[in-house]
């Protein structure tokens, strides 16, 4: 078995249409750490917004680690030391907001202890993102974030507005940040070098194993990093077409437990 290091995405990926796992995922999950493979979840959520998964899975012990923020932030998940860690500075909240008013778009900076917002009317995906990771939301002005350690920033609306918007943001700004869309209604700014790929290099390089030996499995465009630099990419059937065209292999869809596929044919078998 060469791989020992599988890189999951939640939203999905790991979870089905229902935001559950399923038992099909969590066995498999299972027999690939009996096994001695790491499982890592690599998400765009904050730790507060994975800690019922991990603990779901078992994924609390010495030596189990998370990558959160889109590879913001990396953790131990039995003690949550910190790893890997890089943010954005307030120059770039600041930058990143004006434009944000600028397109009539909702925006919401990602702390370790909550949202940050300073739309006065918070959006409505802020409050379903917020529900969604188990996350406080805090109203705060611009010039209140200025004391405040910010891991990233999400633009989000309905997803024709969110798509229109984009197609205004300056090349200038897409060349300095990683900006990717992880759903249809939220778009993700991260420092240029932080990204799920970067953070999965970083983690297997610590942990003294090469990238032929690790996998990735995601669905959408956050994931593009983490299956750029992994041995074997895995992508949903439910992922994004432009996905799919990097995958070494295409598994099965959330909904027909396409995480254990994955593990079973190109890990465990």
């Amino acid at each position: 078995m060469n791989i020992k290091l599988i890189a999951i995405d939640i939203d999905g990926t790991l979870l089905n249409s229902k935001h559950e796992i399923t038992p099909e995922v969590y066995q498999a999950i299972q027999d690939a750490k009996q096994a001695g493979v790491k499982i890592v979840i690599a998400t765009g959520r904050p730790i507060s917004g994975v800690k019922r998964i991990l603990s779901q899975l078992n994924l609390l012990d010495k030596g189990d680690y998370v990558i959160t923020f889109n590879g913001g932030l990396v953790q131990e998940t039995a003690t949550e030391n910190d790893v890997i860690k890089e943010g954005l500075s307030y120059e770039d909240y600041l930058e990143w907001e004006y434009l944000s008013r600028q397109l009539e778009l909702p925006m919401h900076a990602s702390l370790k202890d909550g949202l940050y917002t300073s739309n006065r009317n918070i959006g409505k995906y802020t409050i379903y993102e917020a529900q969604l990771v188990d996350s406080p939301v805090f109203y705060r002005t611009p010039e209140e974030m200025a004391d405040k350690d910010i891991i990233k920033m999400m633009l989000v609306d309905e997803p024709e507005k969110l798509d229109a918007a984009i197609a205004q943001i300056p090349v200038a700004l897409t060349k300095r940040f990683n900006v990717a869309k992880s759903a249809p209604f939220y778009l993700e700014i991260t420092p240029k070098t932080v990204n799920k790929g970067e953070a999965i290099k970083q983690l297997s390089a610590l942990l003294g194993l090469t990238l032929d030996q690790t996998m990735a499995i995601g669905d959408q465009e956050n994931d593009r990093s983490m299956l750029e630099v992994v041995g074997t990419a895995v992508v949903m059937e439910n992922g994004s077409p432009d996905i799919k065209k990097i995958a070494t292999h295409i598994t099965k869809s959330n909904d027909e437990h396409g995480v254990a596929h994955a593990i079973r044919e190109w890990v465990l078998n």
